[in-house]
């Protein structure tokens, strides 16, 4: 067993994404990919893991086609939605996918488990080849200053993380092979756009401050919490703010 597929048999990810500033990132996120969509497009879910995504997508007429590394993610959504494609594969090979046969590549989780820039990269560029000549892909990353902030000072590991060389000089993340997750600053992720020779349609962050308000957002009514959504929707593509929340969705089209 991989450390990846021990790590999600006991994470549970729909309950992250049900949790207040997990809805922030699925709505916003979801607004987005809509925005991009039109009727009977085909979809490749890619790092799918319990069919978050893909299964409303699915359940709307879209041509969803799941892929999930791990065994126990796959199986769930399976379960949930047994009528959809869906299958156990890895982003950087997508061997059972055609060339330029998809509308829509979503990329919610690979990069945040692949390590280093050379496996982003091979995996955007498989994105890429089984994107239809004018679809688009939704790349999301994990972003750098999140993890300083809340695991470093927060949770009061920053001189642990220091002695054992987990920051550079400039607190960039520097990961192990082994991590889980790598961190990155939107200069790697505009490195790897280029690289890929893909153009960016937009750039946002979907949870922008709300995984640092966890508490205050559970406090909210139900009616103050939808303004903070529409707060929220409203600044997430504001440039000043974008490397400050936990993730960053890139839409990005192959021309």
């Amino acid at each position: 067993m991989t450390n990846l597929e021990e790590y999600y048999n006991k994470f549970n990810e729909e309950k992250r994404l049900n949790s207040r500033h997990g809805q922030i990132e699925y709505r916003i996120s979801m607004d987005f990919i809509h925005q991009y969509l039109k009727p009977g497009d085909k979809i490749a879910d890619i790092g799918a893991a319990t069919g978050r995504y893909s299964i409303p997508l699915f359940e709307e007429g879209y041509d969803v086609t799941a892929v999930e590394p791990v065994q126990h993610n796959l199986g769930r959504l399976q379960k949930k939605c047994p009528q959809i494609t869906a299958f156990k594969g890895n982003a950087l090979k997508l061997k059972r996918l055609a060339d330029n046969s998809f509308d829509a590549v979503i990329f919610f989780g690979p990069m945040y488990h692949l390590i280093g820039h050379e496996q982003k990269m091979q995996a955007l560029l498989e994105a890429k080849r089984i994107t239809k000549p004018g679809g688009h892909i939704f790349v999301a990353y994990i972003m750098n200053e999140y993890s300083v902030i809340t695991y470093a000072f927060k949770e009061r590991h920053i001189l642990e993380c220091m002695e054992e060389g987990r920051f550079d000089e400039d607190f960039q993340t520097v990961p192990k092979p082994d991590d889980l997750y790598d961190y990155v600053r939107l200069e790697e992720i505009n490195r790897i756009k280029e690289e890929a020779g893909l153009l960016r349609k937009t750039i946002l962050s979907p949870d922008g401050a709300a995984n640092y308000m966890r508490p205050f957002l559970n406090q909210l009514t139900q009616e103050e919490f939808e303004q903070f959504i529409r707060y929220q929707r409203s600044v997430c593509e504001r440039p000043e703010l974008l490397g400050a929340g936990a993730h960053i969705v890139d839409i990005l089209c192959k021309e």
